[in-house]
């Protein structure tokens, strides 16, 4: 009787995690691929998001293959390049993207995604925002929040000390995007960088995470989180919460 009582009990347990799935929200792709400077983070920011997933009840399907792309997108809420040079998808990945977002999918992009070397991809850049242009030594400064009213800065003091490469973009195709985070260049030196190149300010507008519209979906783009330790930072992990929710979902903006 006992023994029939274990393999009761296992059988139930063994059930638990598909009943999980069941209740899912909304299923995210992540797509996070290895780069010179962008790979020990890897397994540290899976471990933190796919601990945000079990939270807030959404599920989170992991990659580091372009491939990826190469099934049907439709079925996720949001894609989210995380530190993923975009250029590596190629061109049937990227038509397939496309589309996707042209049907009303969703994007968020994080640091390095939102570089794209000039004349790569200029839709993706258009789907970024902004466009790179190059960034200071990695030093710690201000953010200032600009926008209460958006679930990624929810949490966030109105200043927030951070440490980080504060990317300097501009925006040679116009786009409209609504910054929620600025970096005080008065609080570090936007001219510390390496030998040969020049570092640029770009004054009190200086965006550094923003959302936007772009074809039918949502985007939100964070140049955030160069740094393994990051995506162990409670207010860090917030802050790509937020973006992802809102992303996913369309929800938790203050109107």
């Amino acid at each position: 009787m006992k023994a029939v009582v274990r393999v009761l009990i296992a059988l139930l347990m063994s059930l638990m995690p598909v009943a999980a799935r069941a209740d899912d929200q909304f299923r995210l792709l992540v797509i996070a691929t290895p780069s010179k400077y962008h790979y020990e983070y890897i397994p540290v920011a899976r471990d933190s998001l796919d601990r945000l997933a079990k939270l807030h009840a959404f599920a989170v399907t992991w990659t580091s293959d372009p491939a990826a792309f190469d099934s049907d997108l439709s079925r996720y809420a949001a894609v989210m390049f995380l530190n993923t040079p975009p250029e590596q998808l190629n061109e049937g990945q990227r038509r397939r993207f496309e589309t996707y977002m042209r049907a009303g999918g969703n994007a968020v992009v994080v640091h390095r995604a939102a570089i794209v070397p000039p004349g790569a991809w200029p839709w993706f850049e258009k789907l970024v925002g902004r466009s790179f242009v190059n960034h200071p030594m990695v030093q710690t400064g201000v953010l200032q929040v600009v926008d209460r009213t958006f679930p990624a800065t929810f949490g966030l003091p109105d200043r927030w000390i951070w440490s980080d490469e504060f990317y300097v973009t501009d925006n040679p195709f116009h786009i409209a995007i609504n910054p929620v985070l600025n970096a005080d260049e008065t609080s570090y030196d936007p001219t510390r960088i390496w030998p040969g190149q020049v570092g640029h300010r770009m004054g009190k507008d200086h965006p550094e995470a923003w959302f936007h519209t772009f074809e039918k979906g949502r985007v939100f783009t964070t140049l955030l989180g160069h740094d393994v330790e990051m995506y162990r930072d409670d207010r860090y992990l917030q802050h790509l919460l937020g973006g992802i929710y809102w992303a996913a979902t369309g929800r938790g903006q203050v109107r």
